[in-house]
């Protein structure tokens, strides 16, 4: 499992929703509060919503924007609710967080940036 990892986020029917064929998650949605907290993030960058880049850490990392903090601790079943420090908001990251992480991060460092959708 790398340090480091990256996901392409987009939206889908108007909900922020991850591809990731190395998980097997197909349109996993952002639901609870997590849509909220990425419609903050991506304020900045043209068409977020065709899709932008969240590089993300459970170690900080020095380009890091965002902290998630978890808030309440909870499981693949139930998810764990995480509170974004810069933002002030509250978002539920669901058992797919698993899918990433052995066990749920005291904390999740973010990076969002423009996507190229490949190009150089």
């Amino acid at each position: 499992m790398n340090t480091i990892g990256m996901i392409e986020v987009y939206k889908y029917n108007g909900i922020w929703v991850l591809d990731d064929e190395a998980t097997s998650l197909y349109r996993e949605p952002f639901v609870s509060g997590a849509d909220t907290i990425i419609d903050n993030m991506v304020k900045e960058i043209p068409n977020a919503e065709k899709g932008f880049l969240c590089i993300y850490s459970k170690n900080s990392f020095p380009t890091y924007q965002y902290q998630l903090k978890l808030k309440t601790r909870g499981n693949v079943t139930t998810g764990n609710w995480y509170t974004c420090k810069e933002l002030g908001i509250d978002g539920w990251l669901c058992g797919a967080l698993y899918k990433y992480f052995e066990v749920e991060p005291e904390s999740i460092y973010l990076q969002v940036k423009e996507s190229t959708h490949g190009e150089p």
